[in-house]
């Protein structure tokens, strides 16, 4: 039987646990970003990853290329937004020419060939900001401070036999994003999370691991990233550089004037 005194003393509980894994979740957060880098990897104002990436279906290797992936961070604006996204990408292929490429901005999205550029759809796009946004270098470069964030710690436990501290992520859109931080390296070591198919609404279950770490300017960068969708690997990239704050150029994220623009594939 609850009496109203366990009940009272229940109810007077629950604030202050979620006080406790609050602020246990936030000094996780700051020793995961003092290990990645600190102020190196907060002001960190672009990057350029060169290497092999993996493509996979139903767990086998079906595709193969040599890559270069160009990323800029936006200006924060002051005060944050829950609606700001703050990043642009461009991923090359070819291992000298580069001559394909998908070019993702804050507004659209494109696929580049030597036909020209053709929209990548707003499906596409939308699944790139949606997953950037859950992407826990992202959420602890970008996000932190944005308004209805939530952070919470939810105990250490072990991922990929590795000893872990656990949090969760909540935004304002209550999108969840779980993250499993090393306890000894304080670095992120692997992220889930859960989205819906855009048609079917189905649940799709979204896994990431980060290895490899190795120092870029002061900054921990993971030179291995394998990701998986519901059990199956689906990617793997194996960095063999890394180049951060290169003052990447305005052109590797614009389209050129004289390049054709081809209709949406239909």
């Amino acid at each position: 039987m609850i009496t109203r005194r366990c009940w009272m003393l229940t109810a007077a509980g629950l604030p202050l646990a979620a006080e406790i894994s609050a602020a246990r979740g936030k000094k996780i957060v700051e020793e995961s970003i003092a290990a990645l880098g600190g102020k190196a990897f907060v002001n960190m104002r672009d990057r350029t990853e060169t290497g092999r990436v993996y493509s996979f279906y139903s767990d086998r290797l079906s595709g193969l290329s040599r890559a270069k992936i160009y990323t800029r961070y936006l200006t924060k604006p002051s005060p944050m937004r829950a609606d700001f996204f703050g990043l642009r990408e461009r991923q090359s292929f070819g291992k000298d020419k580069e001559d394909s490429a998908v070019l993702f901005t804050e507004v659209d999205g494109w696929s580049i060939s030597f036909r020209g550029a053709r929209p990548i759809g707003k499906e596409l796009e939308d699944r790139f900001r949606d997953s950037t946004r859950r992407n826990i270098f992202y959420l602890l470069r970008v996000r932190l401070d944005e308004p209805g964030m939530l952070i919470e710690h939810l105990g250490d436990d072990t991922a990929d036999n590795l000893p872990v501290h656990v949090v969760h992520f909540t935004d304002a859109e209550n999108r969840v994003v779980k993250a499993f931080f090393h306890i000894s390296t304080k670095l992120p070591v692997r992220q889930e999370y859960v989205r819906r198919d855009d048609k079917t609404r189905d649940r799709i279950d979204e896994v990431s691991r980060f290895a490899k770490f190795r120092d870029v300017n002061g900054v921990q960068w993971p030179f291995q990233i394998q990701r998986e969708r519901n059990g199956g690997k689906y990617y793997e990239i194996f960095a063999e550089s890394v180049q951060i704050n290169s003052d990447l150029k305005d052109d590797l994220f614009t389209l050129p004037g004289n390049l054709k623009v081809l209709p949406p594939a239909r």
